[in-house]
């Protein structure tokens, strides 16, 4: 892949990430700070080209005519897709966006329905069918549930969030596109499930908004993963296998894993108190316990290549369910 194809495909990336005009400032600050953060590793000017997409709305057909191998055209497809799912079901700004991207890298209706279903199925497994409030109390009294008790051993709740961050971990050292579009989705089921425990009913919404509080952008954490795979030249079939994938990863996995655990810890700390926590709050202890996560990540990299090893892609829906 060339340097052109490489600027057109994180064009197209950045045009999905405002296909819907993120409108939530809080992504927005997130996806310019991947763009800042992105640029000198990239050799290009990043935080230029975020000025353009959301100033001058670069032609698309321009921009993906540019992508010329079939794989990076599949590549470039898949990536959008991700984006767009990155923060919840397509709006229909968004659908509108991918279909017009397909006819502009000739992306055939079969191949581009696929990869919408397996991005719906990934983001739609971090939930549980949605109940209605009273269900979901006659629920918690039939369990024993009290709010603000946790309903799992300590630890079990441990157990849960470690395994999360290291699933997420590895799945950043895998080479699939798909691999990456399960990260966020396994976040959002991990607070998911710590709030239900603590006896609170708990929907989408609730979820993906506890994260974006946090400062952890929905859209810019899938950019930012995407574009440091795709910088780091480990999209696709990349030859020489696992073992050359961790060995260049292992900074993003690590921090991977520190995301997710530090959203997990921090999650349990707000449903244990009551949700008392303000914003502030809630960013600054997140703040802390990324840094202590950032040292705990090297302890678990055996076991997060082991789980890398173990991963079928075919089945990240079932992978996000069980974990």
């Amino acid at each position: 892949m060339n340097e052109q194809e490489t600027r057109s495909i994180l064009t197209i990336a950045l045009m999905a990430a405002f296909a819907d005009g993120l409108k939530d400032e809080r992504e927005r600050a997130a996806v310019k700070r991947v763009a800042e953060a992105l640029g000198p590793e990239a050799g290009l000017d990043l935080p230029g080209l975020y000025r353009d997409v959301l100033v001058a709305k670069p032609d698309l057909a321009q921009v993906a005519a540019a992508v010329q191998s079939d794989g990076a055209r599949q590549l470039a497809y898949e990536m959008a897709v991700g984006i767009c799912d990155a923060d919840g079901a397509q709006g229909p700004a968004e659908r509108e966006f991918l279909q017009k991207l397909a006819a502009a890298l000739n992306i055939n209706g079969a191949a581009a329905a696929a990869a919408s279903a397996q991005a719906d199925a990934v983001a739609d497994a971090a939930f549980e069918p949605a109940t209605g409030a009273a269900a979901a109390a006659t629920a918690a009294a039939a369990t024993g549930t009290v709010t603000g008790r946790a309903s799992l051993p300590d630890a079990e709740m441990d157990k849960m969030i470690l395994n999360a961050s290291i699933t997420n971990a590895a799945l950043e050292l895998l080479p699939e596109s798909i691999a990456s579009m399960a990260i966020i989705p396994l976040q959002v089921r991990l607070v998911y499930r710590i709030g239900k425990s603590y006896g609170y009913p708990m929907d989408s919404s609730h979820a993906k908004d506890f994260i974006a509080t946090l400062g952890v952008g929905l859209t810019g954490q899938y950019l930012e993963q995407f574009g440091r795979k795709l910088l780091g030249g480990l999209l696709g079939g990349i030859g020489g296998g696992l073992g050359r994938t961790v060995g260049r990863q292992a900074a993003s996995s690590g921090m991977s894993f520190a995301t997710t655990y530090a959203i997990g810890r921090v999650a349990q700390r707000y449903y244990a108190g009551g949700r008392t926590l303000d914003s502030a709050m809630l960013k600054q202890t997140f703040a802390g316990l990324l840094d202590e996560a950032r040292g705990l990540a090297p302890r678990y990299r055996q076991e997060i290549e082991q789980k890398a090893a173990t991963i079928d892609t075919r089945s990240l829906a079932s992978l996000i369910k069980q974990v």
